[in-house]
This record gives structure tokens, sequence and C-alpha cells, in this order.
């Protein structure tokens, strides 16, 4: 029995994404390889010492970052998801810095960057709705004292 189209569709996706997946540690090396013969194999190396370290420096702050964010929206003081999807985009970012090669850091360096992040997220997921600012807590609302009248008590006979 054959399967319907959409299977195949999907099948087909899925033997791609395989492909490329293997394809992947293999581009990285080609191109750190690239860069020892265009320069040399001791700068090669420190690129990549540099950018693991970049990614681990990156992945550190944005931890302490994420637990703050989800401290003050446990306390009503932050957006909504918005702030966390950043936060976890930018641990993306360190790990795509930690694995060695070029490609995957540029993959990083897309994901930094605020703008084509969002963009790129809005082309993946389609349109989102805005967060919401959740109400003030009760003892930062402001009291103003007056005195008032109504209105439509001194038309009544």
């Amino acid at each position: 029995m054959k399967p319907a189209p959409v299977y195949e569709h999907c099948i087909a996706e899925t033997a791609a994404m395989r492909f490329a997946l293997l394809l992947l540690p293999w581009l990285e090396l080609f191109t750190l390889i690239e860069l020892g013969i265009h320069t040399s194999a001791l700068t090669a190396m420190a690129y990549v010492v540099v950018t693991v370290f970049l990614g681990l420096l990156i992945l550190q702050r944005q931890g302490r970052g994420m637990f703050e964010h989800l401290r003050q929206a446990q306390d009503g003081r932050i957006l909504g998801p918005q702030l966390l999807i950043d936060d976890m985009s930018m641990g993306l970012a360190g790990l795509l810095l930690i694995f060695p090669g070029m490609i995957s850091d540029v993959a990083a360096l897309i994901v930094m960057i605020g703008p084509l992040r969002r963009r790129l997220l809005r082309a993946v997921q389609g349109p989102q709705s805005r967060p919401v600012l959740r109400e003030r807590q009760a003892a930062e609302h402001e009291t103003i004292e007056g005195d008032f009248r109504r209105l439509d008590d001194d038309d009544v006979p």
C-alpha cells in the first residue's frame, strides 16, 4: 500500500533533515580547515578557543538573567513570554558558539541579533499576539483626594 502524499512529503523532509545533520559536522570541520589554510593553524585554534569562551560567557550571563526574569514574572513586573524567548534564544546562541565551526557561529550571530531573531521567529511561527501588562499592585496606585458631587442628582425633582 502506498502512503498518502502528505506522509511522503514528511518523509522527504525528515530524510533531508537527517542528511543535513549528518553533513553539518563535516562542513564545520571543512570551514575550520579552510580558516587554518588561509591564516594559520594557530589562528584557527585560537578562533575555536575564543568562541568557546564567548559561548560559555553568554550561557552564564543568560542563565542568571533568565532566573531574574522568572522571579520578576512571579512578582507580576514583567511583560510575558517574549522575554523568556529572548533569554532562551541567547542561550541557544551560546550553545552554537561553543560548537566549533564557522557555520554554527554565523547561526549564533543571527540568533543574537534581536531584529533578525524576531523576524526569523515570526517567519517560523506566524503572527503572535502582543503581550499585555498585568495590573499594578494596590501599593503602587496613587490616591487622589477631593470632593465630588453627581450632576444627575441635581436634576431629580
